[in-house]
């Protein structure tokens, strides 16, 4: 390895620590209550290094928003090969629900913490687009469902919100600790269960 490949590997480690270090901050505190200063403590580092990388926290908040999707788009990878759009939606669903569970803090940035409103301001004219881009793939599974005559009598896009509420509500309420606040016989195993029911009720439309 060169010794410019060796510094580049050093300046994405040191990057993705920055990024790490937000990460938890944000949720633990929320980002409007997280500072560079915070950030540069909780990984040992300087302000002045933090700025080096990023230019403010909504920048931080943005990269780690991308990587989100980006990683999100990764467990959805095998879907494209399933030509069946029904069966490509029950997977998408289990799919989903695995990596929300296994990246339950990148999943809360994503999806439930409130964004700063000047990085809202920011993002007028291209926002959420990594959001919008995940909402689409779903419409057009459901739309395909529909070509082939699932769900008749449904519209498309509403129907597509529901399907993605109901999965991202199960997940949500497991990742915030919800669930064992009701007293569910088997709390254990009440989120797969629920998903099964979901899918027998999928089958009906």
């Amino acid at each position: 390895m060169s010794i410019s490949e060796r510094k580049q590997k050093e300046k994405e480690a040191l990057r993705m620590l920055i990024l790490n270090g937000a990460k938890k901050l944000f949720v633990e505190k929320g980002i409007e209550y997280t500072t560079i200063r915070n950030i540069a403590d909780a990984i040992d580092y300087s302000v002045g290094t933090v700025y080096v990388y990023f230019k403010d926290k909504n920048a931080i908040f943005h990269d780690l928003h991308s990587i989100g999707f980006q990683e999100l788009r990764g467990y959805f990878k095998d879907l494209d090969s399933i030509d069946d759009p029904m069966k490509r939606l029950r997977k998408m669903g289990m799919m989903y629900m695995k990596f929300a569970l296994e990246n339950s803090e990148m999943y809360d940035l994503m999806f439930n913490l409130r964004a700063p409103m000047d990085y809202l301001e920011d993002q007028k004219s291209a926002l959420w687009s990594e959001g919008a881009q995940t909402f689409a793939y779903v419409r057009k599974t459901v739309n395909e469902c529909i070509g082939i005559g699932h769900f008749k009598g449904h519209k498309e896009e509403p129907l597509s919100f529901i399907i993605w509420s109901l999965v991202h509500g199960m997940c949500s309420l497991q990742i915030r600790d919800r669930i064992n606040g009701v007293k569910f016989t088997n709390p254990e195993t009440i989120l797969t269960e629920g998903y099964e029911e979901y899918l027998k009720i999928l089958e009906k439309l």
